[in-house]
């Protein structure tokens, strides 16, 4: 079966958590991703995660195990090298998609920005995935996940204290700029068909994580009036059970918390959902109630009732649950030893099966190949290797 994106070719420059992610989406789907790996990259990501201490056999576990490196191809090449210019133009003149996330300017400054490639390939979708994007004061800016989140206003979101803002736990700016990113090059890609010609994408974090806000400011047009953070209804929550385990509810409807507190044994919650004054009189009586059983009778109660609950799984046990692994969100793939490595599948299928085409390569492991695909020959490749600009090979 031909997948989705089939033929359809990607340069990824990219290095952080973003643009992997969105060239990921790319790859699943079945779009050819060459993902340029700088040696200067790797060796500093090695030394942050101590992956320099490993052996070359147990950093190659790692990466099959890189959610985000399957399906992907690998060339190592440094990019400032003055020999490696002229292979990444060859490799841009072919390509339909250049993904890349260095601060503004730099890949410019290396013959390798938008500018530069589009006179090579003028229908090059060009796609730049920054912190706060291409233009404006913060352009140059650096930082990761908790910055965008905190410029865009919704750090001042997250959390139930209300005196103190809590960092997310995982990491949503990162996550949700690489599915906008994604969304704007298939877009700028289906415009080439009318207009033959490419375009520079501008993606900024920062405007990606604003759109978290959607929902609270289209409820408080006014930003004075939202209510502040902490502040929660009595109709949902995340309430204790007596094993030390967590249920998720969100009974908001009136139907549903009509049931849920009959379900309870307090009907005379029902008429009190939206009194703010008796909020936390209801929250503290809940508490107490749903610590006199274990979540798994919880779990049968709330589910003979037709509640809405959930319980709220450790990462583990969400991979477990059979409804992830019917929708096909738990995989499985064979390591070179033989291992099965289990990961999360494609987040939107567009058709059947396993999209492991492969687990994730080295950095490099396709330098050969993807070079000699250019029309390179063997001496050409060895002459790059000598003058430093493929890294050095383990």
């Amino acid at each position: 079966m031909t997948a989705p994106l089939d033929g359809l070719k990607v340069l990824d420059f990219s290095r952080l958590l973003p643009g992997p992610y969105c060239t990921w989406l790319l790859a699943d789907m079945g779009a050819q991703i060459i993902r340029v790996e700088n040696p200067r990259e790797i060796e500093k990501q090695a030394k942050v995660f101590g992956w320099d201490k490993l052996e070359p056999e147990a950093r190659a576990r790692l990466r099959e195990t890189d959610i985000l490196s399957r399906n992907k191809r690998s060339v190592m090449i440094d990019i400032g090298h003055e020999h490696a210019r002229p292979v990444l133009h060859e490799l841009a003149r072919s390509a339909d998609i250049v993904v890349e996330d260095y601060r503004p300017g730099v890949l410019a400054g290396l013959g390798l920005g938008y500018d530069a490639l589009r006179a090579i390939n003028p229908g090059l979708v060009y796609a730049s995935l920054t912190l706060c994007g291409q233009t404006g004061p913060y352009r140059d800016k650096p930082g990761h996940d908790p910055i965008a989140l905190s410029l865009a206003g919704v750090q001042s979101r997250i959390g139930e204290d209300p005196e103190t803002p809590g960092f997310a736990g995982i990491p949503a700016a990162d996550v949700i700029t690489g599915t906008h990113a994604a969304f704007a090059i298939l877009a700028a890609v289906h415009e080439r068909r009318t207009t033959g010609s490419g375009r520079h994408v501008d993606v900024a974090m920062s405007d990606c994580a604003m759109s978290l806000l959607v929902n609270v400011l289209s409820r408080h047009p006014d930003p004075q009036a939202i209510p502040p953070r902490g502040t929660r209804r009595a109709d949902m929550g995340l309430w204790r059970t007596r094993d030390g385990k967590f249920i998720c509810t969100t009974d908001m409807e009136p139907r549903y918390w009509r049931i849920f507190c009959e379900t309870v044994g307090r009907p005379d919650f029902i008429a009190l959902q939206n009194d703010v004054e008796r909020r936390p009189e209801i929250r503290s009586a809940l508490e107490a109630i749903f610590l006199e059983r274990d979540r798994d009778e919880w779990l049968a109660i709330l589910g003979a009732a037709g509640t809405q609950f959930a319980p709220v799984y450790e990462i583990g046990e969400a991979l477990s649950d059979p409804h992830q692994m019917a929708r096909g969100m738990v995989v499985h793939a064979t390591g070179a030893d033989g291992r099965t490595i289990s990961q999360i599948g494609q987040p939107v299928s567009m058709q059947p099966g396993n999209p492991v085409r492969w687990l994730g390569r080295m950095p490099g492991a396709d330098t050969d190949q993807i070079l000699r695909d250019l029309g390179l020959a063997q001496s050409e490749i060895d002459r790059l290797q000598s003058t430093g600009a493929l890294g050095t090979r383990t």
